[in-house]
Order: structure tokens, then sequence, then C-alpha cells
């Protein structure tokens, strides 16, 4: 059977024999909206837990829309246009700033933002882009609940009403995307998102794809939310294909909630467990390095038996994503030792790409991962730990000689997009 593998703007593709494959899993999301302004206007219209965005836009002096950054495929050419006609709608005088939600990530180039807003907002709006490290723009916001310092960017914290667009994915940390996201890690200090993303919290088993009930984690984004003061959200559930099948909108503990269960009905996908798990992040541009590429390994790390072999599917075209991050593992004695390491650091003490170095070395120290990708430097992948490959099929055929040649294989597309419930 020919599987097919999201892998940058483009697929990658193999044969497995028949008695080999287990399945290829995917969920089975509801069908896009046929129209997706429609269903963008149909959520804002009633809105979940909360007045309209016109309502709450009434008598304020100004607003501050964040935004999702260029890393995020969230559609806000049909988001972000109508959120500011209905902030205007409810007070025309309204003075607007779009702050872009970085969290640690670099500012998107404007280039990126046209392709991510169009030309006409970008040339008509003023937008600003978070950075967490600019103590000039940041301000105190007392401590979250696990003592963290909680500092926060200052249009953020000094706006009249604080909304946010973004959408809802099953995220390997933080249960689900979305939401309180857009404040932290988005518009928070690099310091607040070090102490939110310890290895303490990173180790704890609620602190998993699909899991907000006791996620130490979610607890802190909801905190620093509300401290926030974000009144007011608007997230959608998109399809592989970037398409929008359902929208949110409301308060963000409210509807965002909603949005979460929605998608985790259609996300939990029964799994058997495999020698081999065959991955993606969904192409672009969730796959552009090897950072963000951990999350959906993630997926294959729940989908294989202990030292088995996730075939990861990641152009990676911007390298390893992350300079701690890519040091933390090279210069590693090993996974485990790693893992001892991090384990050791005090809340704290989290150093920038911790956890996701943290992940990593998790899923290494019981798992091999080969990466396939055709754009990043694989002598740098294998500094990493990784198993270098250039296409899908040479993939396979490594992991096959790590294994078995009759080593069972679970496909799953779309790495980011299921939560697998293992048999």
């Amino acid at each position: 059977m020919k599987i097919s593998i999201p892998y940058g703007p483009t697929r990658m593709e193999a044969e497995v024999q028949d008695d080999r494959l287990l399945g290829v899993f995917e969920a089975p999301l509801p069908p896009p909206a046929p129209d997706p302004d429609a269903e963008v206007r149909r959520a804002l219209d009633s809105p979940i837990g909360s007045l309209p965005l016109e309502a709450l836009a009434a008598g304020k002096r100004n607003a501050v829309v964040i935004l999702s950054d260029h890393t995020r495929p969230v559609p806000s050419r049909h988001l972000v246009p109508e959120m500011l006609r209905r902030l205007r709608l409810g007070n025309p005088e309204i003075d607007v700033t779009l702050l872009v939600a970085t969290g640690c990530h670099r500012k998107p180039t404007r280039e990126e933002l046209v392709e991510k807003l169009g030309e006409r907002i970008v040339e008509e709006e003023r937008i600003v882009s978070h950075v967490g490290t600019d103590e000039s723009s940041l301000a105190d916001a007392g401590r979250l609940p696990s003592g963290g310092r909680l500092r926060l960017n200052k249009l953020a914290l000094g706006a009249d009403l604080l909304v946010s667009e973004g959408f809802i994915e099953p995220h390997f940390f933080a249960g689900f995307s979305g939401g309180r996201k857009a404040v932290l890690p988005g518009v928070a200090s690099r310091e607040t998102v070090l102490a939110n993303h310890c290895s303490e919290f990173i180790a704890d088993p609620r602190a998993r794809t699909g899991s907000l009930e006791g996620n130490p984690i979610h607890r802190d984004m909801l905190h620093a939310a509300d401290v926030a003061g974000l009144a007011f959200v608007l997230n959608v559930v998109i399809n592989p294909e970037k398409r929008i099948i359902r929208a949110f909108a409301g308060s963000h503990r409210t509807a965002h909630a909603q949005g979460c269960e929605f998608l985790g009905r259609a996300c939990r996908v029964k799994v058997p467990r495999a020698d081999i798990a065959v991955t993606s992040n969904g192409g672009h541009p969730l796959d552009q390095n090897v950072y963000q590429a951990v999350k959906g390994m993630t997926a294959g790390e729940a989908a294989t038996r202990e030292g088995g072999v996730i075939v990861m599917c990641a152009a990676c075209g911007d390298g390893h994503g992350g300079e701690g991050f890519y040091r933390a593992l090279a210069e590693a004695e090993s996974p485990t030792a790693l893992l001892e390491k991090f384990l050791a650091v005090p809340r704290d003490k989290t150093v920038p790409d911790q956890w996701e170095a943290q992940i990593l070395a998790r899923v290494l120290s019981k798992r091999r991962v080969v990466l396939v990708s055709r754009d990043c430097d694989h002598a740098l992948l294998r500094d990493m730990g990784l198993i270098p490959a250039s296409s899908l099929e040479e993939g396979l055929a490594i992991a096959t000689a790590l294994t078995n040649p009759r080593a069972t294989v679970a496909a799953i597309p779309e790495g980011v997009a299921v939560i697998p419930a293992t048999e």
C-alpha cells in the first residue's frame, strides 16, 4: 500500500507491504465549512460566555488584538478583517494595535506578515511584534500559580480591550493550543516562559497531548490570560489543508474549552502499538525546523513500542530552530544523561529551549528517530542524535534495518493533528 506524508508544501510517498502496515491513522474530522467567512461570522454573532465583540468595544479608547505568528497555520486572512470590522462597528474611534505573539520565536518578516494577513492590513494597520527579551516593552504582573514571575507585554497589559485570534490543535505539553496561549507564552517575557516550561512540569504525566485536567502548564497559562484581561478570543479548528472546520468565539475560558472538547472528540484515534511509526508535522509552516518537528515526533512516540523507530518527515529548512536546543542535544553524553541533567534544574533556572530538548531526549531515550529531510544539513541531524534520510523510502528502509524485516508500521500522516489512544 502507498502511504503519503506531508512534507514542506508537498508530500512524500512510499510503499509498505500490506501485511506490515497496521493502518493509516487520521483524525476523522468533520468536513470544512463551505464558506469560511460565514463560519467566522456565525461564531462572532453568537459568542460563548461573552458579550459580542462590538459590545465589548463600545466606550473603549483602545484595543489590542493578539495575532498568532508566522509559525502557526492560522487562517488569519479570514479572522482578522472581521474582528477589526466588528471592533470599529462597536466603536469607530477605537485605536487598534495588532500584537504578534512571537513567544520565544523570532519576529516575522514583512513578507511573512503579508502572506498571513494580506497586503492591505499590513499596509494600513499598526502591527507590533512582541520581543520577549526586550525589557523596555515588558511589565510585572505578579506571580504564576507555580511561583514563576509573570511579566507581560505592556501593550497587552495596558489595553482597554484585549482580544486574540488563533487556532486549536492538540499540543504536546499544553494539552491544546489556542485560547490562553495567546498570552503565555505568546506575549510573555522569556523569563516567564522559562518558568512555565520548567523540567518538572514538562515531565509531569498530565502535561501531554490532549490533556488539560491537572496540567500545571495549562494552569499557569489560564492565570496569565486572566491577569492580562484577555476578554475575547476567536479560535478556529482547521483541517490538514488548513481550511476552517469550526470557529469558536467568546470567553478565553469557555469558548476555548468548547473548542478543545470538539476537537478532542475528533482527534482521539485508536492506534495499535507498532514497531515503526511514520508521521509528520503536517508540512509547512510547522515543519520549518527540528525544534518544531519534535511535536510530531511525540505522536510517533505514543504509537510505537519501546525500542521502536519513529520516521519523521520534516523539511527543517531553517535548521535546528534554536541554538540552545541544538547544543543541548549535540553535547549530551546520552539522551538519558540529558534527561537527568534537566530534571535537576530548579523551576527558576530553566534555560531557553530546555523543554524542547527535554522532550526530544525523552523520545530518544526509548526510541530511535529517523528524520527524513531533503532541506536540512544531515550532519546537523546526526549531531542531535537523529538518523537522517533523504526520502521516505530510505527512511523506512533504515527503520526496517533497525528493527526487523517484518516490522509493523503505523502511518500517522498528521502527527500534530492526532491524539493516539494506543491499544
